[in-house]
């Protein structure tokens, strides 16, 4: 896995939209997700920092889970997008590109601006 490329900040910041959108993909389990964001450039994801984020999409009815039998091993359990995470990830992530590419004329004023709609 990756190194921690971002300020940490900057993670806690994007970990949702990019963990919905992992599950955007299809049911996955935790170890999976976290390979799939460090694999996308984001860095080590810590089960520390990753399942407590699920639980809270969880509760926030976003995501469901479901035990499943492994492969030789213990069961693992899945993750899924719910109806509502699915709508909430197709609702957030073009607003994180507007916001990213306001973000980016801000802090480069001098640089030409680019139409996050076009």
């Amino acid at each position: 896995m990756a190194t921690q490329p971002w300020p940490s900040e900057w993670l806690r910041g994007t970990l949702t939209l990019a963990v919905l959108r992992v599950l955007s993909d299809g049911p996955t389990y935790g170890y999976a997700i976290a390979n799939a964001l460090a694999d996308a450039g984001f860095g080590d994801i810590k089960g520390g920092t990753l399942y407590p984020l699920l639980s809270r999409l969880e509760t926030q009815g976003l995501v469901e889970t479901e035990w499943r039998e492994g492969d030789g091993g213990p069961g693992r359990k899945y993750f899924l997008l719910s109806e509502l995470g699915l709508r909430r990830y197709h609702q957030q992530a073009p607003l994180w590109r507007a916001f990213c590419q306001h973000t980016s004329n801000f802090i480069h004023p001098n640089q030409p601006h680019q139409n996050p709609e076009a």
